[in-house]
């Protein structure tokens, strides 16, 4: 698969190129609405060709987009890349809110493209064992997710525009989300506090609950203004799985681990290095050339963005918020 890449953003330089690079892919073209800062990254990491601006990727000859703008322009230019022809892996989340992503998975339906949501954790084989753990444990009681980090230095910096979809949730909290969806299931119910440290209109802290119908409770934490942490617990009737910090962003040089107990027996497994960013792109690849489904396709994002958006009304409200 020939790939090209919608802006220079950090993930896209220090993650995704070179997990690509890994694989039996190719990134084969860049764009950046500045055509200098273009060719010095197609430079910099050997891809052939550059463009300035993000119209002109869109008639290059690729086979498909990955898409990690700013969270407020995803759906536009997954939706003109699909447009294309092109199938899209878009960076998380996949839209500014439910709605938003409803429109855009149908508009990638309509034109017959694969749509995936980079959640990159996803792919790692960790997580699939986190999954198998919990299948052998009797029901989830409680559990806990979190990630954040201080984000400091640039006033102006994406992620604290409320213009372009940023905030502690959007950024880094929508993997909590995930994760707590991906194993515990949709919730029934939310609730959330949110505080703006920087007056910025987004939020850089955010607590807030899953409740469930059967009584689970599962509490999720992001922010931008404490030292980084990454991690997650679920407690079962029958034991608990924990993922250490990192638990979503494991560099790629590095094992990763996880911890349990399951009928009184504690355990600790390491998982060789593995790079998930290139192990998602196979996953994308894989699932364009058969035609199925990715394990994070348009449905699960809209999914995502549904609990984030009833986050966010339920801190706006001071009030449970039903799904």
């Amino acid at each position: 698969m020939r790939f090209g890449i919608i802006s220079t953003a950090g993930i896209a330089r220090k993650s995704f190129i070179p997990g690509v690079a890994r694989t039996d892919h190719d990134v084969t073209a860049i764009a950046s609405r500045d055509g200098e800062r273009a060719a010095d990254v197609a430079a910099a990491h050997d891809i052939p060709e550059s463009y300035g601006s993000y119209e002109a990727l869109l008639e290059a000859d690729i086979d498909a987009v990955y898409n990690p703008l700013p969270n407020g322009l995803h759906a536009e230019w997954t939706k003109r890349a699909a447009d294309a022809g092109l199938d899209v892996l878009c960076e998380k989340p996949l839209a500014s809110d439910a709605e938003e992503a409803r429109d855009v998975v149908e508009h990638c339906r309509d034109a017959g493209v694969t749509l995936m949501e980079a959640f990159m954790y996803r792919y790692h084989p960790r997580t699939a064992r986190v999954a198998e753990l919990l299948d052998e444990m009797g029901d989830v009681v409680a559990a806990e997710a979190t990630f954040g980090f201080p984000l400091y230095g640039n006033p102006e910096d994406v992620r604290l525009d409320p213009d372009l979809a940023g905030g502690s949730l959007m950024d880094v909290g929508c993997y909590p989300v995930n994760a707590l969806r991906t194993f515990l299931g949709e919730p029934d119910a939310v609730s959330a506090s949110t505080y703006d440290s920087r007056d910025c209109g987004v939020d850089t802290r955010l607590v807030g609950t899953f409740e469930y119908d059967d009584g689970a409770r599962a509490t999720l934490r992001s922010w931008f203004d404490a030292p980084e942490r990454q991690a997650y617990r679920i407690e079962t009737t029958d034991g608990w799985v924990e993922v250490p910090d990192p638990a979503f962003n494991v560099p790629r040089e590095e094992p990763a681990k996880l911890r349990y107990a399951h009928d009184g027996r504690e355990a600790t497994e390491t998982f060789a290095p593995v790079d998930q960013y290139a192990l998602e792109a196979e996953h994308f690849a894989d699932c364009v050339a058969s035609g199925t489904t990715p394990d994070t396709d348009g449905e699960d994002a809209v999914a995502n963005m549904d609990a984030i958006d009833a986050l966010y009304e339920a801190a706006a409200t001071d009030e449970r918020v039903r799904l």
